[in-house]
């Protein structure tokens, strides 16, 4: 019964069917089309290949495909294969449905794509099937196909878009849609890209990538980017990186990659900046990097005009220079810049200054030139660096102004062939040093003009102290603590012109080595050191100078000459020059009276500017013409015209030689004068030797006084006497009365215990008056202790005063009403003529 209502129903279903059939012969077709289908074919597993020159380019492979009408279908299950040139490398395109045109040759995903483009390798072709998850898993640990899966995966590019459009006529695969990328080295996003089989792949705009530099996080922005898989190359329009403590933005950039995916070199054009989040900047219209296996740049290179800017809020550094290169280190922080073809530098730093507890603004501006300058940098931190040093070659320039407060601008000047800085923390300089042709130059708050040079140049400056955030006066950058100059060293000080007042002379300095210290403001010259300012020349073997008071001390082979000079005039005194009879001018100075310069030489030496004196110590000898002092200490005093020169050394007293007017000849005895009638002696000038304890010589007074001091006596020799006293005065004759410039002796008076003796007489008084001009001898005495004469041939004699008569010998007695004693021994010839004098 089961079986035979089988058969019964079959049999009814078959004759439906035949029925149907007859009656409607096309309802099979519409059924369909009524339903919104137009089928014409289905089949599973298609696989499409394309090839050329025997080579496959790419292949199209569906699990399932749907026939539709107008030459369309439906693909399901869609795998697209783009091989590289050689067959190493395979990209992949992967959708769940695709579209496929077969007039136009296009396939168009309806929904999510992935691709996968793989750096070149052997894995995909020889072991396609092998997966880097396999290697990863216990039972595949050591297969070789499993790890070379896993090297290839690890520089794979995996992207998610939608909405693509591959042309199976050039293999280009497009979409305008969002595109999601990511690889080993970071992720990023664009909007819409093509790809090709030839490795050409474009991210159309708003290209973003997310990317890792060591430990920190590079985001990456462009406006446009081109990838080349075969070249290796990307090129990027408008890109920006960020980065931790920095920005890098480039017009175009190019970079060249490795197989690995890391970065080789980048090109960039049209305008390269690097910026820093402390307020650095480098930018160039040109630009190249290098990068290591760890993407880490090695060197760069700038052109084009490379400007760069520092501001650290107190100081800002603007710099600019036609080409850069730059050296990295291996943790990619720059190392050394190299600038060339011209560089400058400008840089201004603005502080607050504590004076006398009040708050004053600085500012400071410098500027450098030099063809070249090479920086070196050093870390500074979180990933931030700081220049070391810079060196700049081929003749550098350093300008620089200083203000504080109100007051006038400060300006300064250093130049050398080769200059060298070094920077402290916080890009302070610390030391610079310029060879070849060194100066610098620099104007003080009093406006004097200072400058010096060598063949080499140090300088190492303060370091800045700082009081709740404000500099110290005393400290801050550009303060010089330490100076050295080498070899041909020449210092000039120009002093500020007054108005109403004359211009002082410039001190000029030259030695072979200086050393300038800040503390005291010391300047020490060695290697034959010479110092002159317009009055005075000084030389000696080291010679030490404070500029705080200008005070000079001179050690070892001290020399120092005066020159009469109209500035040395002192204080009130006419501006018009005196002059002798010769009409030579007679300026005031230090000396002895004369016009020609004055000369000392001594072991040390000591010259106070406040006071205007001038110590000489140690086997002092002054001489000015033919007239000299010599002593173990002489002190000059410019301001007042004074010499003071002391002994307390009876072997080494105080000496001085001075010129004397020659005695008259043929003068005419008076009644009481004893002469001899022979020859009588020519007028010629003197000499005069007086030597004693201590010596006072005043130039306004045009006089000096010898007293006997601690050697007890004053000794005074003439051609024709010496004397014996306490104290020695000597008047020169008036400076506008000299002849030839020559100060002479115009009287010499002796007193206290004088002692005379000449041709075989002594004479003894109180007070002996010597006259240049006649050649006598005057020597007197009190009214208890008269003048006497002894004469070891002709006696005693005694009288209110004796005259010594150098011209003929003879001796006058003077008795002015009083009487005179004789005591006579015997009568003896005179010496020259033989004949025997009268008794008086």
């Amino acid at each position: 019964m089961v079986l035979a209502a089988g058969v019964l129903l079959i049999v009814a279903l078959g004759v439906f069917l035949a029925i149907g059939r007859v009656r409607s012969p096309f309802s099979r077709r519409d059924i369909p089309k009524r339903l919104g289908i137009d089928i014409q074919q289905e089949a599973n597993g298609v696989t499409y290949t394309q090839s050329r020159g025997g080579h496959t380019l790419f292949k199209i492979h569906a699990s399932r495909v749907v026939q539709l009408k107008n030459e369309h279908a439906m693909l399901h299950d869609v795998k697209i294969e783009l091989y590289g040139a050689d067959g190493s490398r395979v990209d992949r395109i992967q959708g769940n449905e695709f579209e496929y045109d077969q007039k136009a040759g296009t396939a168009t995903a309806a929904g999510p794509v992935e691709i996968t483009l793989m750096r070149p390798g052997e894995a995909p072709a020889i072991a396609p099937r092998v997966t880097p998850q396999q290697a990863a898993g216990e039972k595949a640990i050591g297969n070789p196909l499993a790890s070379t899966a896993q090297t290839a995966s690890s520089g794979e590019i995996h992207v998610e878009t939608s909405g693509l459009t591959f042309d199976q006529k050039s293999g280009i695969a497009t979409t305008a849609q969002r595109v999601d990328f990511s690889m080993i080295q970071g992720s990023g996003s664009s909007m819409g890209a093509s790809y090709d089989s030839q490795g050409f792949m474009v991210l159309d705009h708003a290209v973003e990538l997310t990317t890792r530099r060591g430990i920190d996080t590079v985001k990456m922005h462009a406006d446009h980017a081109e990838f080349e898989r075969d070249a290796n190359r990307c090129t990027l329009e408008r890109a920006v990186a960020d980065y931790r403590g920095g920005r890098a933005t480039a017009a175009q950039a190019k970079i060249l990659f490795r197989d690995n995916g890391t970065a080789v070199r980048l090109d960039a054009a049209g305008g390269f900046s690097l910026a820093t989040a402390t307020g650095g900047r480098v930018a160039a219209p040109v630009g190249a990097m290098d990068f290591d296996q760890h993407n880490e740049p090695t060197h760069g290179h700038l052109e084009g005009g490379v400007s760069m800017v520092s501001d650290s809020g107190m100081r800002i550094v603007n710099g600019t220079a036609p080409t850069a290169d730059l050296k990295f280190s291996q943790q990619g922080r720059l190392r050394h810049a190299h600038l060339e073809r011209g560089v400058e530098m400008q840089s201004r730093e603005t502080n607050q200054a504590i004076e006398n507890g009040v708050s004053v603004p600085t500012r400071q501006d410098r500027t450098w030139r030099s063809p070249v300058a090479d920086v070196e940098f050093r870390a500074a931190g979180h990933g931030q660096v700081e220049p070391a040093s810079l060196r700049g070659l081929g003749g550098v320039v350093i300008t620089g102004q200083s203000r504080r407060g109100s007051a006038p601008p400060v300006p300064s000047r250093l130049a050398a062939d080769e200059v060298s800085g070094t920077f402290g923390p916080g890009s302070e300089l610390t030391a610079m040093s310029g060879t070849g042709h060194a100066s610098m130059e620099q104007t003080t708050a009093a406006g004097t003009r200072e400058t010096a040079s060598g063949d080499r140049l140090e300088a190492h400056f303060a370091v800045r102290a700082k009081d709740g955030g404000k500099v110290s006066a005393q400290g801050g950058a550009d303060q010089v603590k330490l100076a050295i100059l080498d070899g041909n060293v020449v210092l000039i000080d120009r002093p500020a012109v007054r108005q109403g007042a004359p211009p002082e002379p410039q001190m000029r300095s030259t030695a072979g080595h200086a050393v300038y210290e800040d503390q005291g403001q010391w300047l020490h010259l060695t290697g034959s050191p010479r110092v002159e300012d317009g009055v005075l020349e000084l030389t000696a073997e080291k010679i030490d100078v404070t500029q705080e008071s200008g005070d000079a001390f001179a050690h070892g082979d001290v020399k120092a000459t005066w020159n009469r000079t109209a500035q040395d005039r002192p204080a009130g005194a006419s501006s018009k020059p005196e002059t002798n009879k010769a009409g030579i001018n007679a300026e005031f100075s230090v000396g002895l009276g004369g016009q020609g310069p004055a000369h000392v030489v001594a072991n040390e030496a000591q010259l106070h500017q406040a006071t205007g004196e001038a110590t000489f110590r140690g086997d002092v000898r002054l001489w000015q013409q033919t007239n000299s002092i010599a002593a173990p200490l002489i002190v000059l005093d410019r301001r007042k015209r004074t010499l003071v020169a002391r002994s307390t050394d009876a072997a080494n007293p105080v000496r001085t030689v001075l010129v004397s007017a020659g005695g008259v000849a043929g003068a005419k005895p008076s009644s009481q004068t004893a002469r001899a009638e022979g020859d009588k002696k020519p007028s010629t000038p003197s000499v005069i030797r007086v030597r004693g304890g201590d010596l006072w010589y005043s130039d306004a007074a045009r006089k000096a006084v010898m007293h006997a001091g601690d050697l007890g006596t004053v000794v005074a020799q003439t051609a024709t006497a010496t004397l014996l006293s306490s104290e020695v005065d000597l008047q020169l004759t008036p400076a506008a009365s000299q002849a030839g410039g020559q100060s002479q002796v115009e009287r010499m008076t002796a007193s206290g215990h004088v002692a005379i003796d000449s041709e075989g007489r002594r004479g003894t008084g109180q007070q002996l008056v010597y006259t240049g001009a006649t050649g006598e001898y005057v020597l007197i005495g009190t009214a208890t202790a008269p003048p006497k004469l002894t004469d070891s041939g002709r006696g005693t004699v005694t009288g209110e005063a004796l005259i010594f008569h150098s011209g003929d010998d003879s001796v006058s007695i003077e008795g002015g009403g009083r009487e005179t004693t004789t005591e006579t021994t015997a009568p003896a010839p005179h010496p020259r003529s033989g004949r025997i004098e009268p008794k008086e």
